[in-house]
């Protein structure tokens, strides 16, 4: 199975179970390299139907203060692109089958050397990137790399995307489309935005993937409202959080999943979708 049919094999799964997919994000190397392999082993153990792996990259923009920590930390503990894709190696020689997004900027791939880095991350056990600072326009290099592999390059809409920029982003898109919740940078908060379903809707009219959102969720009612909306669930900053106050960042990655796919599968609603 390659990639691009893992995720939707990951969705379609989630979907005949009658629930959104879980798709936890988490830093690589966070807060060290041995640490994080056990934190995303513990992930896959307590419900995730897909991982996001984020690579550290020194200037994050698209990440609030907690994942600009997370990626501040490992880059500290000497994670590097290298690394990161033997990390991928290692996850997989766990036994993790879960699909693994790997979501990154464009510099350090540049650097790496777009083939190189789609061969490698391919070879490794990936099965897509996320590269939030890559517009469509720029994509021709890395969209064919990715094709060629047959890895799923996945890109990210706003809710203030034109009805053209977002028709575009739907049909280009690999895998899902990653509809991020609000216009500002990833991190828990404490309501979900205002005119998120309309988001969706106007998403799900031009979509030919699933749809998975992230930014912003924090709680097991904000997930069960998004899963109410969304094929995916996208949460990242309240679980490096989680991990990351904890001795045991393992086990407090793998409680927090759980209260999160809890609420999937049994939807209490203490907050109704905007």
């Amino acid at each position: 199975m390659n990639g691009l049919e893992h995720i939707q094999s990951a969705f379609d799964q989630a979907r005949a179970a009658g629930r959104a997919a879980l798709m936890p994000y988490f830093t690589l190397g966070y807060p060290t390299p041995e640490a994080s392999l056990a934190v995303i082993e513990a992930l896959a153990g307590a419900g995730a139907d897909l991982i996001e792996l984020g690579v550290p990259f020194s200037d994050p923009l698209a990440d609030g203060p907690t994942i600009q920590h997370s990626t501040q930390v490992a880059l500290e503990q000497g994670m590097t692109v290298a690394r990161c894709l033997e990390l991928v190696r290692q996850i997989r020689a766990r036994g993790v089958s879960q699909p693994l997004l790997l979501m990154g900027y464009i510099n350090p791939i540049l650097a790496y050397g777009v083939e190189e880095y789609v061969r490698a991350a391919a070879e490794a056990g990936a099965s897509g990137l996320i590269i939030p600072d890559l517009p469509p326009e720029e994509a021709a290099e890395v969209e064919a790399a990715c094709r060629a592999r047959a890895l799923a390059l996945v890109y990210l809409a706003a809710p203030n995307s034109s009805p053209a920029r977002l028709a575009a982003l739907a049909q280009r898109t690999g895998g899902f489309l990653y509809l991020v919740s609000l216009t500002g940078v990833t991190g828990a908060r404490r309501s979900l935005a205002d005119g998120l379903a309309e988001f969706v809707a106007r998403a799900r009219a031009v979509a030919r993937t699933p749809l998975a959102v992230g930014f912003g969720i924090s709680r097991p009612d904000q997930a069960a409202a998004v899963a109410q909306l969304a094929d995916g669930v996208i949460i990242g900053s309240a679980l490096i959080q989680a991990a990351g106050q904890s001795d045991r960042p393992a086990e407090a990655a793998g409680a927090f999943l759980r209260e999160i796919r809890a609420a999937l599968l049994n939807p209490r609603l203490d907050q109704p979708p905007q």
